[in-house]
Order: C-alpha cells, then structure tokens, then sequence
C-alpha cells in the first residue's frame, strides 16, 4: 500500500523541523503586522480608513495592503514589508550591469557578500525616504497623531518603521537558510493569503446587500479556476535543447561522451518580474500618493497621484512595460547565453545541427521567443483586476486577491515550495507529492 505523501512530510524530522520552523516565523510575521507604530491613535485610523473603504476611495491603501497583508492600513512596525529590499535589490542589480568597475568587484572573491551588504545598507535608505513619506500620509488623517511634537513623531515613526522592515527582510532570510521554500517570496505569500477571508467575506456581504449579482461572482470563480490552471500549465512548460558530448581524455583518465539537454522554462523567471515591476512601482507611487493626500499641494500633483492608482490606465501601461523588462533582465542574468554556451564548449558539448561558433546565437534566440510570450502573459494576468473591477464593478481589495498578481505568486509560491518538499522527500527515500514521486513537465 503506497504511504500518503502529506504523512511523509511528518515522518523526516529534518522536513518536520523545518515546516514548522517557517509556520513560526510567518506567525512572528503576521503578528508584527497588526502591532500599530507607537505615537497613532488606532481607532481613528481605523474609522479612516473604513470611510475610505465605503466611499471606494482607498485604492492606494489596497494596493500597499496587498503585499504586507493589511499592514500598511494598520500602520503597523511591519507596513513597508519586503518591498524596500526588493527595490534596493533591482537597483544593484542594475548597478553591476551597468558599471563594469562593480561587476568585477562583484566577480572576486567575497564579493557576493559585499554586495548583500551595499543591498541591505540601500534597503535602510529606502526604508527612511519611504518612512517619512508614512509619516506625511498619517499627518494628512485628521486626529490620527497621538503626539504633540510633530517632529518627535516622525524621529519615532521613521525608525520603528525602518527597523520593523529590516526585522522582516531577516525573518525572510531565516526561512530561506532553515525553513520551506524562498523566505522573501513566502512573506509576500503570507501577505496575500492572510487577506483572502476578509476579502470573500466582503464578497458575500456584497452579494447579500445586492451591490454584486451573483452571476457575475460565478463569472469571476470560473476565471479565477482557469487562471490557476493556466498558470501551472504555463509553469511545467519547458523547451529542451539537447546538447552532445564527445569522448574526451582529461590528464590520463577518459570520460564517456553522451546527450543530455538544457531545460529552458517557457517563463524562466518564474514570478520575480512581476514582484519586481510591482515593487518598483510602490516607490513613486507611494510618494506621489503621500504629496496628493496634502491640501495644499499643486494641481499637477493630484492629477499624477490619480493617474498612477493601481486602477488607473498609466499605473497598467507601466506595470505591463516593467514586467516584460524585467522577464529580460533577470533572465539574461540567471541564465547568461554566453555563459551557457562557453561552459558547452569547454566540456566539449555542442547543439545538434547548430555550429559551436553560433551556441550563443541560438540559446539568445531560443530565449527571446521564450521570453516574450511568458511576458506577456505574466502582462495578461498582472492587469485583470483592473478589468474585473471595471466590468464588473468589484471592489479593488477583492478583485487584487481574486486575479492577476495574487494568482501567479500564490501558485509560484506553492509550486517552488513543493518542489522543495519534494526533493527532501525523495533525498529520505520517501514518497513525493506527485503521483510516484515524479513532477511531470511539457516537452515544447
């Protein structure tokens, strides 16, 4: 009789200990989320942000709630997340692309640590320009600000906030060396599960109160299925480039040639261009948010703040652009063709059909046609719930959780996690998740 694999997760100790190990700090992590930031009255920003919620004016709120959780309306120690190191991230990134001096830097020995710390000192400045942008938005709530001194606030505010941040990039970091799956993803995860019962309750008090036809929630569930499923059909997409190996002698011992391929996944970043493009646009858009929500700020200033609302046409524009750059980008640095092709070359590998010569050429041009239509549909789906919130009039908190974004991270999420759970599974000779252990792909 085959032995149920979610029983198996329980019997190895070391993936028992490590399951609960993340169950721990994603508790640590939800709490730290509903714990307001000293120096706020609590009730008044709770009736705040309830009126905004009746008049469908908290768009800005949804969005930055959307990724912490509910942190960002609770103006809790955690309300800025991950996200200021996920910026800081992209910009290093972009940095040793662009200066060759830090590219080598980079390259030498020790330099992989140099560079988190320059990312985590980044992350501290981000976190205070983004800190003190809260503590413009509070100053705009009225009543909201417990203490007299203004100034003592912000000194209060900006360091609980920025501290609240870096404790949570270290949580992350914890979970990815000791716990289940990648630590900065699973915070988002959280994030974003945790406001699912809200939201379907909301949903169904909508429904009840006429403001929703039913038939159009149903609409909305069988998307939300053929969503899923798409996604994980797109993500077990793979194209196979098979590569030959020759008989080689190396010093006085001879080494069999063979074929074996090169999996190349019909969307190989997975879900980082989309949390990189929503990333980046939390920046700008937070800033420009905190400047409009000021009474005596310019015309042009509003207008911007309008503009860039998660609903907004310019707010899509930017986020399809963003995310096709970026599907570009990190492919090009986690799976470098010239890279690829001279590693082929010096182990005495080519391509079937194609001449060593040119093994660069073609592993660009297999990427570039793979690249673009994964994009594109990461695209697609990032801005559906702009399109279920406008035909069919959902509120924005229910159509961010119920398509688009939260989809493709929640199933990356989980599936990178199970193929985690699956490899200490098999690595203890214990059946996997998959039907014999076996994750099944589609060969394009």
């Amino acid at each position: 009789m085959a032995s149920n694999p979610i029983v198996n997760m329980f019997k190895v100790k070391e993936l028992r200990g490590r399951l609960f190990f993340t169950l721990i700090i994603l508790a640590v992590f939800r709490l730290g989320s509903v714990l307001t930031i000293p120096g706020i009255d609590a009730n008044v920003l709770l009736k705040y942000f309830d009126d905004l919620a009746s008049q469908n004016k908290n768009a800005f709120a949804s969005y930055m709630d959307f990724f912490v959780g509910g942190a960002f309306s609770n103006f809790s120690i955690f309300m800025l997340g991950v996200m200021p190191y996920i910026s800081t991230q992209i910009i290093m990134q972009l940095a040793v692309i662009i200066f060759p001096s830090l590219k080598r830097a980079v390259q030498e020995d020790g330099g992989q640590r140099k560079l988190a710390a320059w990312t985590r000192i980044g992350t501290v400045l981000i976190c205070i320009l983004q800190s003190y942008a809260v503590t413009v938005y509070a100053g705009s709530i009225p009543d909201c600000i417990m203490l007299a001194s203004r100034w003592k606030f912000n000194a209060l505010a900006m360091l609980t906030v920025t501290t609240g941040s870096m404790i949570t990039v270290w949580l992350g970091d914890q979970i990815t060396a000791n716990g289940i799956g990648n630590g900065i993803s699973m915070m988002i995860f959280a994030g974003i599960v945790a406001r699912l019962p809200n939201a379907i309750a909301e949903l169904v008090q909508k429904v009840s109160a006429g403001e929703i036809q039913l038939v159009f929630v149903i609409v909305v569930l069988v998307m939300f299925v053929a969503i899923v499923a798409l996604v994980i059909y797109e993500e077990a997409g793979e194209r196979k480039i098979p590569v030959h190996y020759a008989k080689r002698v190396v010093g006085r011992k001879m080494y069999e040639g063979g074929n074996t391929y090169i999996p190349f996944k019909v969307n190989p970043s997975n879900v980082i261009p989309l949390i990189f493009a929503s990333s980046l646009l939390t920046l700008p858009l937070q800033l420009v948010s905190m400047i409009g929500n000021n009474q005596d700020s310019a015309r042009w200033v509003a207008r911007l703040s309008a503009a860039l609302t998660p609903s907004g046409i310019w707010y899509n524009v930017l986020l399809v652009i963003l995310i096709v750059f970026f599907a570009y980008f990190y492919t090009q640095v986690t799976l470098n063709p010239t890279e690829i092709a001279k590693n082929i070359r010096e182990n005495g590998g080519s391509i079937p059909g194609v001449r060593t010569d040119k093994t660069e050429e073609y592993l660009q041009k297999i990427l570039n046609r793979l690249i673009l239509p994964g994009s594109l549909f990461l695209a697609a789906i990032a801005i559906l719930p702009t399109i279920i919130q406008n035909l069919f009039g959902f509120p924005q908190s229910i159509s961010m959780l119920m398509g688009g974004t939260s989809l493709i991270i929640m199933v990356g999420v989980d599936l990178d996690t199970m193929s985690q759970v699956e490899a200490l599974l098999k690595m203890h000779h214990q059946d996997g998740l998959t039907k014999k252990g076996k994750i099944r792909s589609r060969n394009l």
